[in-house]
């Protein structure tokens, strides 16, 4: 168990129902009237929930308003000067919601909070879970602050964006419900399947004092998960934590996956989370096929003849671990223990959420800040790749699908078209 096979994944899905594609064009205009956008994502995915589709529309409205990140070419200081800047006056925030915190070990919260301020500073990191008041109480106080230093804005407006079933309709109930006085009545439905909410929500109040309001939008998934092993990968952790329908996946494929991710998550030294579900002195499971013939007949889910119930226990397996299977992954301790010698494992690989895995080595013997320094720096390493894995999809184009490709094509031939008539026409009138 030391080294730990990758599973051989399914090829990712298409999913981009009509309201999505719908949202994607009004977000522009959305924006225009927006002060602070709230970004969900879940923290079992910091990385693969980020919607690049959503980062252009973003990055777009942030330059017009005067905030320029690295990304983005700056504008004027005569054109930063007479831009209409919406609702609230000069604001322009942009946070970035780590939904359920609970299902991550918290040794990895501060190191990746520092992670991403070394990668991305223009954008702020704010961990949540709508079971710890705490946390929402924080998310609200920063929402009334940056209103509150602007106080000559009437209301502030905030938009909440993210993929689809990161939590943005139960997110918004608990701000509500944290900055009203009284008892206040759900007003959001919220469903654990994704794709429920399909339109731009009414305005709803998070603050009377000062005026804080807040849209909710519908989650919009990539139109194209991309080809090979990073688009399959991708379109099965998202199928995990329901951001895409599952219908579209073999649940015993997402079986083998999330037995992988598990193991890494909780190496041998520490038994891994899914262990707890059978009898005493089990061992890990590599072979998802076995897994599930054992965990079948744990739970006695037989069908005519004895035979066990593999689909069943499969469907049961990934539920159990998006809700109770979930903490217990999470409760790793930050340390792993060593060998008799003080060393670890050779190849002993480690994670923290599906999206972060590094091979421990010396710099993770240490404790307190240098064990947060050393996971700050391995998961820099993580983003490095997340990023350049991105702009080699992109330049090869295998973000892209074939339907894409082909639409891509007929919009060029149509403006190749629609440009020679103009000439034509422009022709013909100066004759």
């Amino acid at each position: 168990m030391s080294v730990i096979s990758f599973p051989a994944l399914p090829s990712a899905p298409s999913w981009f129902p009509g309201h999505m594609n719908r949202f994607t064009k009004q977000l522009p205009a959305l924006l225009s009237r927006t002060d602070v956008v709230l970004e969900l994502r879940d923290s079992r995915l910091p990385l693969t929930s980020i919607n690049n589709n959503l980062e252009g529309a973003i990055s777009k409205w942030r330059a017009e308003r005067g905030h320029h990140s690295t990304h983005v070419t700056p504008l004027s200081l005569t054109t930063s000067r007479n831009l209409s800047l919406g609702y609230g006056g000069p604001i322009c925030e942009r946070i970035v919601v780590l939904n359920k915190r609970d299902f991550v070990p918290e040794w990895g919260v501060e190191p990746f909070k520092r992670a991403m301020k070394a990668k991305f500073p223009d954008q702020t990191v704010h961990f949540a879970s709508c079971n710890k008041p705490r946390d929402i109480r924080s998310l609200s106080e920063m929402l009334v602050n940056i209103a509150k230093r602007n106080p000559h804005a009437t209301e502030m407006n905030v938009l909440v964006i993210g993929m689809p079933n990161v939590g943005k309709s139960t997110l918004l109930n608990s701000l509500r419900n944290m900055g009203i006085p009284g008892r206040t009545p759900k007003a959001l439905q919220t469903s654990a399947q994704p794709g429920h909410t399909r339109a731009i929500s009414t305005r709803l109040k998070l603050s009377e004092d000062p005026l804080v309001y807040s849209y909710d939008s519908p989650g919009v998934m990539l139109p194209f998960l991309g080809r090979g092993d990073r688009g399959a990968e991708r379109g099965v952790k998202l199928a995990l934590i329901a951001g895409i329908k599952e219908s579209l996946y073999d649940t015993e494929a997402l079986v083998a996956y999330l037995l992988y991710r598990l193991n890494v998550l909780n190496p041998i030294y520490i038994a891994p989370a899914y262990l707890t579900l059978l009898p005493p002195g089990s061992r890990p499971f590599t072979d998802a096929e076995f897994f599930l013939e054992q965990l079948a007949t744990r739970l006695n889910m037989l069908l005519r003849g004895g035979e066990k119930d593999t689909v069943r226990a499969a469907k049961w397996f990934v539920e159990w671990w998006r809700h109770e299977g979930g903490l217990v992954s999470a409760s790793v301790p930050e340390n792993i223990p060593t060998g008799s010698d003080g060393a670890h494992a050779p190849s002993l690989r480690r994670g923290w959420g599906f999206d972060f895995e590094w091979t421990v080595d010396t710099t993770m013997n240490s404790t307190g800040g240098g064990f947060e320094s050393a996971v700050q720096m391995k998961m820099e390493d993580c983003i490095d790749e997340s990023i350049r894995a991105a702009s080699e999809d992109e330049r090869l184009g295998v973000g892209i699908s074939t339907t894409q490709e082909r639409k891509r094509s007929w919009q060029e031939k149509q403006s190749m078209r629609a440009a020679k008539s103009k000439a034509k026409f422009a022709a013909r009138k100066a004759a």
